[in-house]
């Protein structure tokens, strides 16, 4: 059997908390000796020697399918969304208070709930099903999730509880939390990141009623799928939404970075809205994507309970947003708990003006390690997990060099 060998970069520093100027710029990496043997594919939960995981008070049996590591649960729980003048926590208030201002019930009451608690275990028909992800989609791939077991895992996006919350009769509303993916290692991915959804569903009413002579207008027809809307949307329907979906959010955006920001729109794919965009932003002369949102696809409404109504959805990073705002270099920093970090951000309120202050300055120490993986089972998010789990945040960036596939 072929086997391939693999050499790895990795760069770590000395503190997690790190200068805005110490960067480097393509190569932290790993590198270790191994049989086809010794290195698994899979890696042991909090509990390794048992049959099962507790997390958060359950307990979930282990499978084939198991392959959280007991790095992530670690930080099951944290909460940074939560944390009292934490900038994720910053970020959070900044968009709740947003829409609780200019969005009004018919009380006069906020129109949005908001959903900030919500457990980060779900099933794999939440997480994947509930959304019309297929089966063979590539979402789905042990590669890139944190799996409990084969029915359970660690949420992989905020669209998970989407379902749930339409099916218990909400309209409007916005829900916040921690969410884990197996990723590259590098100051802009960590394999935990927070996520904030936003839904809106109307009724033809609430669609239509501003609209001049709308009495005869309706939300639903049997037409074909376009690349401008779904089969059983009206055109006029899916331009409302649309225009309202960007609307909310161009005014959310220009709320959080300010007057006369320049914002355009991307067409784009996600398997539970269409049309999908992403949102750019064009911040100090640079265009970047903060969000992905669109019209939410009509099968997903109607099976939550609400085939009466069309809506729309979005998804933004809260880290994304932060290090933008704060200009924040590293997104290990939100995890540090060094007071000169969390310091900064304490204030008056919550949209008081901060620019991130670098704390050390540390050299990087690189490492070259070479190793044999086993060719058929060997996924490079494997290699990333066990990087974090031994390394931790030390570990900046782990580059791929080079990769050599011996004949025999």
């Amino acid at each position: 059997m072929a086997m391939l060998w693999k050499f790895m970069r990795v760069a770590k520093y000395s503190k997690t908390a790190l200068s805005s100027k110490v960067k480097v710029r393509g190569i932290p990496t790993h590198s270790r000796h191994s049989s086809s043997k010794s290195a698994p594919s899979d890696f042991g939960a909090s509990a390794p020697c048992s049959n099962t995981v507790e997390l958060l008070g359950k307990s979930y049996p282990l499978d084939d399918y198991s392959n959280v590591t007991e790095k992530i649960l670690s930080k099951v729980g944290k909460n940074l969304h939560n944390r009292k003048h934490h900038p994720l926590w910053l970020i959070k208030e900044q968009v709740k208070e947003h829409f609780y201002k200019h969005y009004l019930g018919r009380r006069g009451t906020p129109l949005f709930s908001v959903y900030d608690g919500l457990s980060p275990v779900v099933t794999v028909q939440q997480n994947f099903d509930s959304l019309l992800i297929p089966q063979n989609h590539a979402s789905r791939r042990k590669e890139d999730n944190y799996y409990l077991n084969r029915d359970h895992m660690l949420r992989a996006h905020t669209s998970a509880h989407q379902w749930d919350l339409i099916h218990s009769g909400l309209d409007a509303f916005l829900a916040v939390g921690d969410v884990y993916r197996r990723d590259t290692i590098d100051s802009t991915h960590y394999p935990v990141f927070h996520q904030m959804e936003g839904v809106r569903l109307f009724s033809c009413h609430e669609l239509f009623s501003s609209i001049k002579d709308g009495e005869g207008l309706q939300l639903f027809e049997q037409g074909h799928r376009t690349a401008h809307k779904q089969e059983c949307h009206t055109m006029e329907a899916v331009r409302l939404v649309e225009f309202n979906l960007k609307q909310v959010l161009t005014k959310l955006m220009t709320h959080i970075f300010g007057d006369g920001l320049q914002v355009r729109w991307v067409d784009c794919y996600f398997p539970f809205t269409h049309p999908s965009f992403e949102m750019e932003i064009n911040f100090q002369g640079e265009w970047m994507e903060v969000l992905g949102c669109g019209v939410m696809e009509q099968q997903l409404v109607n099976s939550a309970g609400a085939q009466d109504k069309i809506g729309w959805a979005f998804g933004l990073g809260l880290e994304r947003l932060a290090m933008i705002l704060y200009d924040i270099p590293d997104i290990r920093l939100f995890w540090s708990e060094d007071e000169r970090f969390l310091k900064q951000f304490i204030g008056p309120h919550i949209w008081q003006k901060v620019k991130f202050q670098p704390l050390s300055r540390y050299p990087p120490l690189i490492n070259d390690i070479s190793f044999w993986v086993p060719s058929e089972t060997y996924s490079q998010n494997d290699f990333y997990d066990l990087v974090r789990t031994i390394g931790g945040d030390l570990i900046e960036k782990v580059v791929l060099l080079d990769e050599f596939a011996h004949p025999k």
